[in-house]
């Protein structure tokens, strides 16, 4: 639908152009919906850094083509001098995307066989045109809101599962289909969302659209964690004394893991599940000693994975 929605506007754009062109009675009116359609870029920054440097090369344009037609007069071989210095020069300032646009209009003074001032005129007003219509086309493109929290709300129930199943791998060492499989479906979420996001935060110029893609970054360090975590678990060879503690606490945070909690309870209570382990007796095994040091190794890289969000609640959910 979105595809549907985005041709509509730029064929819109185009015609809109070609008419306001042949209202102005200008030459080569067409050209201006060739314009028009070749300005419209993917986003809106990027419609309007092209539209600029395309402007720059124009007037280079003009005035390379001015020279050449001067002096060998408007026929193809003064074109072809023109088109061999216009191209170096547009690689050497990376303008490659104005080539072909640019040099369509410098093509016209040919059939006008004139560079006067109604000529010129008349070049400047079908680029102005035709760029102005691809610049209103990509100003009514919308952010794909409906996309990108899909996507995130996918995100964010796949960290929920995987902290589910780490709560239960813990205390149950037999734990069946425990692979880190889910995390590949996690990665593919989290980059479709950033592509989402990045796209959306360059169609809109408010400083607060960068909402989406900092909450992407926020999610994507968490996952390295969750990780770590994984990491962890699956070198646990016993059920610790601590254990239980340590998987009420991530069976907690599945719980409560949603975008609007600031989690400054689950801190709260992560520091006094660290003060209550410390009170509780020392290994008696090997084996119970390095299970418990990685639990404890788990709640220290936990608060990390918390205080993510905490941080991220304070500096952008505030300010929405």
């Amino acid at each position: 639908m979105n595809r549907i929605i985005t041709s509509l506007k730029i064929i819109v754009a185009a015609i809109l152009a070609i008419l306001v062109s042949l209202v102005l009675k200008l030459d080569f009116a067409i050209s201006a919906g060739i314009v028009a359609i070749l300005s419209v870029q993917p986003t809106k920054k990027e419609t309007l850094s092209t539209a600029l440097s395309r402007f720059q090369a124009f007037i280079v344009a003009l005035a390379i083509s001015f020279a050449c037609y001067k002096f060998l007069g408007f026929t193809v071989y003064a074109f072809f001098v023109y088109l061999i210095a216009f191209i170096f020069i547009c690689q050497r300032f990376k303008w490659n995307s104005a080539m072909a646009m640019d040099s369509v209009l410098i093509s016209h003074f040919i059939s006008l066989n004139s560079f006067g001032i109604a000529e010129l005129k008349n070049e400047l007003l079908l680029f102005i045109i035709g760029v102005g219509f691809g610049i209103l086309a990509n100003i009514f493109l919308h952010k794909k809101t409906d996309k990108i929290e899909r996507l995130k709300n996918i995100a964010d129930q796949q960290i929920r599962e995987i902290l589910s199943r780490m709560s239960m791998r813990i205390m149950d060492l037999d734990f069946s289909g425990y692979t880190g499989e889910c995390f590949i479906k996690l990665d593919k979420a989290i980059t479709d969302a950033r592509i989402f996001a990045r796209e959306n935060a360059n169609n809109q110029f408010r400083k607060a659209d960068v909402y989406d893609e900092k909450y992407i970054e926020m999610r994507e360090a968490q996952k390295e964690i969750l990780k770590e975590f994984y990491r962890c678990i699956i070198e646990l060879k016993t059920v610790p004394s601590t254990a239980s503690k340590v998987s009420d606490f991530f069976k907690k945070v599945s719980v409560e893991y949603e975008r609007n909690n600031d989690v400054h309870s689950l801190i709260q209570e992560l520091s006094e599940l660290h003060e209550e382990m410390k009170k509780i007796r020392l290994p008696e095994t090997r084996a119970e000693f390095e299970d418990r040091a990685l639990l404890f190794i788990m709640l220290k890289r936990m608060k990390e994975f918390l205080m993510l969000k905490r941080d991220f609640h304070l500096q952008y959910m505030n300010s929405r």
